[in-house]
């Protein structure tokens, strides 16, 4: 008998044994040419320390929609190593003005669901999503690396249903750091698994 994962009440969302509920969110550029490090190829940031200023700032955008924010990440170039460039991803990320930031959350999408997920699933992440946009006026954000599918998942609504309790200007200090987590997820992911081009 396979094994399942602990009876979830049935407010939560229900265990998905092998399925992937939550794309993962450390994402890398779509549709660019991207190849993973490799013994004597350049490694990620030395790739992003040579690219041309529109490549790293288009790689950049993939991490985090403010061109503000790319474009100053992408200027302090070279970076000794990557804890360098991530210390300044955050130090930028600190930095956005509140109508860059609200952009930036503009362009954030909650994290989906797989097509053969239950509909219950879809119909208690969308309630709460459409109830933290209503009283937020942006997308819920939330940086789920880390977690397995259906624990991610479960974090999310759990995120949703607690921080609607906050005021406005509460979330938008959290909802920051939330979006400063997942741009630097995603520029840590780029470096080390997706990279930049080879010919940058």
């Amino acid at each position: 008998m396979t094994p399942r994962g602990p009876t979830l009440p049935a407010h939560r969302l229900p265990y998905l044994p092998d399925r992937v509920a939550v794309p993962e969110q450390s994402r890398g550029v779509p549709g660019a040419s991207w190849t993973p490090d490799t013994p004597g190829a350049p490694s990620g940031l030395d790739r992003f320390n040579a690219a041309a200023v529109e490549d790293a700032e288009l790689a950049l955008l993939a991490c985090l929609h403010s061109p503000r924010w790319a474009a100053r990440v992408a200027a302090h170039r070279p970076y000794p190593d990557p804890e360098a460039l991530l210390a300044a991803a955050d130090e930028a990320a600190y930095d956005l003005s509140r109508a860059d930031r609200a952009a930036a959350l503009a362009a954030e999408a909650l994290p989906g669901l797989p097509a053969d997920a239950y509909s219950a699933a879809h119909t208690a992440l969308n309630a709460a999503n459409a109830a933290y946009e209503s009283r937020f006026g942006h997308p819920f954000v939330i940086c789920v690396d880390g977690l397995k599918p259906y624990e991610a998942l479960d974090h999310v609504l759990e995120g949703i249903r607690s921080r609607l309790a906050n005021d406005p200007e509460e979330e938008r200090l959290v909802a920051a750091e939330e979006l400063r987590r997942l741009a630097r997820g995603r520029l840590a992911a780029l470096l080390t698994r997706d990279g930049l081009p080879a010919d940058a």
